[in-house]
């Protein structure tokens, strides 16, 4: 089956004030494939995830060059619709942060002020469709009307999935998904991305290279800025090119 490029960047650079924080980034994200970014902190992998959804937009003293197309729509275009490409591009983060509402309003909130949905039976379909997705149905069927924040750290993730889910997007953003979780939990989430690539595109961002090495189709390996590497995961991680994207795999720094 062909690989075809969902989101396409091109000499995207970033900075915050003075400061620049991307060097001028080349990226194709596959379609229905998990990507990771991996990296020392500070290296601009968080920074570059963020220019997909435009959340870099809320930083006032941000300022970007570039284009990034998602399905051939360059995002940064002065007449697209933000709300609309950030209905398409689903974010999970690095905590679990639920709203303080119900298990149903978590998931059903987003999808009735999007008018996806309306009030009753399908509404209901839509909250129970979205955790199968996450995989957290059976756990919360009976709780639906408890707090959101009540259920466990792992939970409240895949409740954050579920919430993701719900709008329908064609992309998942993951800004370190599992750093917060215990082990039993990661399996879990990690187990989900892979179910969830049938549908979406799933592009995370994770300290743990095990973790990329386990669910990412693809890596890109970034420092100081710069994109160094991009491969398909085996190879960055068994015979990368360049001695840098080696050396932090093995731990020589980083």
């Amino acid at each position: 089956m062909e690989t075809k490029a969902k989101i396409i960047s091109r000499d995207l650079k970033l900075w915050y004030g003075q400061n620049q924080a991307l060097n001028g980034i080349n990226l194709d994200i596959f379609e229905n494939k998990i990507t990771a970014f991996i990296g020392p902190s500070g290296c601009g992998k968080s920074t570059y995830l963020r220019c997909l959804n435009r959340m870099n937009d809320l930083i006032p003293i941000a300022k970007i060059e570039g284009k990034i197309e998602i399905d051939g729509h360059d995002i940064y275009d002065p007449d697209i619709d933000v709300v609309a490409v950030r209905k398409k591009i689903g974010m999970v983060f690095q905590q679990p942060n639920p709203f303080p509402k119900s298990i149903y309003e978590n998931v059903a909130y987003a999808p009735l002020m999007h008018d996806i949905v309306k009030k009753g039976s399908e509404c209901d379909e839509l909250v129970e469709n979205s955790l199968k997705s996450a995989g957290l149905w059976e756990e919360v069927k009976d709780k639906l009307k408890s707090p959101g924040t009540a259920i466990s750290g792992g939970q409240q993730q895949r409740l954050c999935i579920a919430r993701a889910i719900a709008v329908q997007p064609d992309v998942i953003l993951m800004d370190e998904p599992t750093s917060a979780l215990d082990p039993i939990s990661t399996q879990t989430i990690e187990n989900l991305m892979v179910e969830l690539k049938e549908k979406y595109t799933i592009v995370v961002v994770t300290h743990n290279m095990q973790q990329a090495a386990r669910v990412a189709d693809y890596t890109a390996f970034f420092h100081l800025g710069d994109l160094i590497e991009f491969n398909e995961t085996e190879k960055i991680f068994v015979n990368p090119t360049h001695k840098k994207t080696e050396d932090y795999i093995t731990g020589r720094f980083g």
